[in-house]
């Protein structure tokens, strides 16, 4: 299994739209694939929204979100589990 992180800081007026983006557009875009198993959504005080997304394989990105609502570029990572 491989999960992405995805990482993107709002700017304060737009972080309640980025949210909103999030869940109903972006996450969209790849919830059906039947490679994805399950993703989450966190936020933060600081105007952070992190999607944390589980694979079979091959992980998915979440398209470009308005740039707009953004305070700087989107991030995102790979992991794998650990076993231990």
């Amino acid at each position: 299994m491989i999960v992405r992180m995805w990482e993107a800081r709002a700017e304060p007026y737009g972080f309640d739209d980025l949210l909103a983006w999030v869940c109903d557009i972006g996450l969209r875009e790849f919830e059906h694939d039947p490679l994805h198993v399950s993703s989450e959504v966190f936020t933060s005080t600081d105007h952070r929204v992190v999607v944390v997304s589980k694979w079979r394989n091959t992980p998915r990105s979440l398209p470009d979100p308005p740039p707009t609502l953004l305070a700087g570029p989107a991030h995102s990572w790979d992991f794998t589990q650990v076993d231990r």
